[in-house]
């Protein structure tokens, strides 16, 4: 029996940071609008909590589930950098029981 994996080495964070922004910088020229999607709990705070990430400018819709115990958020919002997406990204990931898309 093999005991070396044949799986590729894990990528660190930064590593993969570097090749999102990369991928960012790539696709859009800044300052450009930049879609946010996320799932979070159907609670006042949760959903305060989300839009207190964002600046007054960016456009929320919602959709809440089946059974309304879950929210969906597409946000759009004009940003500067790939910098700027991650710290919004980061901010959101706080909030308990969401899920970033």
């Amino acid at each position: 029996m093999n005991s070396t994996s044949s799986s590729a080495p894990k990528e660190s964070d930064a590593a993969k940071r570097e090749r999102l922004r990369e991928q960012l910088d790539a696709f859009h020229q800044w300052p450009s609008a930049f879609t946010f999607k996320f799932i979070l709990p159907s609670e006042p705070i949760s959903i305060a909590a989300l839009k207190g990430c964002f600046g007054e400018q960016a456009r929320f819709s919602e959709r809440p589930s089946k059974k309304g115990n879950y929210v969906a958020f597409t946000i759009e919002e004009v940003v500067s950098s790939a910098e700027a997406v991650f710290e919004r990204y980061e901010q959101a990931g706080k909030i308990s029981g969401i899920i970033s898309l």
